[in-house]
């Protein structure tokens, strides 16, 4: 285990940086099948362990938003990696919640379905998962996990104590609680936010119904914890900055079809 951390380690260095959809540098060393895999055998369990919505009109409705955004993504992200497929499924589960695993697999909760108000707003959601699943973003998370660890161990090493390695482990968990590491899962958030409504406007559904979505959200989840200790933006810092990012998706929407998904 030691070996194949170190070799990890090496292959970061002689690497170096790749750049996302968006232009942000990042590390994401994983091979894609690897990933694609470990998505397929976590979505299959889950299903197997979660209640499942049957209702034929809800899945066509997902279904239906879902299709109409991959199209629109093939488009405005030529270059990214495509998942050969993609398959999206409705959980029962009251929170207003939905997931991307690589592979393209999608979950979407159907409290999710509560707080969005049309297609357009669910839109907003499906969007942002496959936004992630584009930038590679469980690819990156998990490189930086191995990572964390590599150096966790050539650190041990330096030191020859065991102990010495502990005590840097339980550091790094109180770091990754201050922001050490939590900033590159904010920043990914941020990503899939603005990818995502690139995404829904070139696919016909109107963007300004991102920024009603999320007061939606804001509305049903009060307080929320402190942005700092946080992996996620806090409401108001999302809606801000989709706000600053309306004017370019709202050129792009005027310029395509309405997209039509009611069932």
């Amino acid at each position: 285990m030691k070996a194949l951390i170190l070799s990890l380690a090496a292959l970061m260095f002689l690497t170096g940086c790749q750049e996302s959809p968006t232009g942000r540098n990042r590390l994401a060393l994983v091979p894609d099948a690897v990933l694609a895999d470990m998505g397929q055998q976590n979505f299959e369990q889950m299903k197997q362990q979660n209640a499942l919505i049957t209702r034929p009109d809800v899945n066509q409705l997902v279904q239906c938003i879902t299709e109409a955004l991959v199209v629109a993504a093939q488009t405005e992200y030529p270059e990214a990696p495509m998942p050969q497929s993609w398959e999206v499924a409705v959980f029962e589960n009251p929170t207003p919640n939905a997931f991307a695993l690589p592979g393209g697999k999608i979950g979407v909760h159907s409290g999710l379905l509560e707080i969005a108000e049309n297609q357009a707003q669910l839109a907003t959601v499906v969007g942002h998962e496959i936004a992630h699943v584009l930038a590679d973003h469980g690819n990156e998370r998990l490189t930086q996990e191995l990572g964390l660890q590599a150096g966790m161990l050539l650190i041990g090493l330096f030191t020859e104590s065991e102990i010495a390695e502990d005590q840097i482990q339980q550091a790094l968990g109180i770091g990754a609680q201050l922001g050490i590491t939590l900033p590159f899962s904010r920043a990914h958030e941020e990503e899939a936010d603005l990818m995502g409504l690139e995404i829904m406007a070139r696919a016909g559904f109107e963007p300004d119904q991102s920024v009603r979505l999320w007061q939606n959200m804001a509305r049903a989840s009060g307080a929320q914890p402190l942005e700092f200790l946080s992996t996620h933006p806090n409401h108001d810092t999302r809606i801000a900055s989709l706000q600053s990012q309306l004017a370019a998706a709202r050129s792009v929407f005027e310029t395509v079809p309405p997209a039509n998904c009611q069932i």
